[in-house]
């Protein structure tokens, strides 16, 4: 396997350099296109929308749907045919004493543009849930609203839950006597993005002349859901019932050691997981300090005990 690699790597280089000297033109649009295929597989989801739902069919919170615009997901090829979607992990978090669902969709930020037009915008929001509908296996209540925020959570953990597929390089012959030449070299680049067959979803309820279709793009694989854990979350105040430190404490009896556990705490959330097993998301009830935040884990009872100091009261 290393050898095969290293064959390939030394044939993609020797191309490269023949393409340089041959073809100086294709050379500069093969760097420029790779210039821009990697700006565009760096750049981060950012968020554009927020919506609040309810299953209709389903016990338990609201459901928030962060809508994000992303240049890693590629724009619609004409403006009748289907619109790429990423759609990420379903995920339940608790928060406030509440149990709440979080979801994330990713378009193309020229969709999004578009779609701020408030026809275009009402088209697209009815698109998504029924997607969501179909991809989650329930039913929405027809009611939605738009929250005043664009985000439900942090940045860092929307992108988790959309995941990505890390790029490889180009697939080269495994017949290096042959090799390759310039057009299936850039032919594999352009391909490199198209490899999964989307999954196309109708919208029924929409008449004919505006009918349009949601393409889904590969979403990472799914996994087993890891258990949220048994905490308690206690505010500690003064005489003036000020609030002066936040006590958690988390139960973690399949936990035999620390170094298992990853503790992630910002002004007003905590997230801690311990892959394959368990993971929790709280909302603090008040900013804290978290750089004076301590944890304590015990190691023969399995209780993860968190103190958070209280910077100043809620927003």
């Amino acid at each position: 396997m290393a050898g095969a690699a290293l064959a390939g790597a030394a044939q993609l280089w020797a191309l490269l350099d023949e393409m340089a000297e041959s073809d100086p033109q294709a050379y500069r649009r093969f760097l420029r296109q790779q210039r821009a295929e990697a700006e565009r597989f760096c750049a981060a989801p950012e968020p554009h929308l927020c919506l609040r739902a309810r299953p209709a069919d389903v016990v338990g919170g609201a459901l928030f749907i962060n809508i994000c615009g992303w240049k890693r997901v590629p724009a619609p090829k004409a403006p009748s045919g289907p619109t790429p979607v990423r759609v990420g992990r379903l995920e339940e978090v608790s928060g406030e004493g509440d149990l709440y669902r979080v979801i994330d969709l990713a378009y193309n930020p020229a969709v999004l543009q578009r779609a701020e037009n408030p026809a275009e915008r009402e088209h697209l929001i009815h698109l998504t849930l029924k997607l969501i509908e179909e991809q989650c296996s329930f039913v929405l209540s027809h009611s939605y609203t738009v929250e005043p925020f664009r985000l439900k959570g942090s940045l860092d953990m929307m992108q988790q839950r959309l995941g990505g597929r890390q790029r490889s390089a180009p697939q080269l012959s495994q017949n290096t006597e042959q090799g390759l030449t310039l057009e299936q070299l850039l032919h594999a680049v352009e391909a490199e993005d198209c490899s999964n067959s989307p999954v196309l979803l109708k919208e029924e309820s929409v008449t004919q002349s505006r009918k349009q279709l949601i393409e889904e793009i590969s979403s990472p694989e799914v996994r087993e859901k890891p258990n949220v854990p048994v905490h308690e979350i206690i505010t500690v105040r003064d005489a003036e019932e000020k609030p002066l430190q936040i006590q958690l404490t988390i139960h973690l009896p399949e936990v035999g050691s620390v170094s298992e556990c990853d503790l992630s705490i910002s002004k007003d959330d905590l997230i801690i997981e311990v892959p394959e097993k368990y993971k929790l998301q709280l909302d603090l009830p008040e900013l804290v300090d978290e750089e004076r935040a301590t944890a304590v884990f015990k190691t023969g009872t399995g209780v993860l005990f968190v103190t958070l100091p209280v910077t100043r009261t809620g927003p």
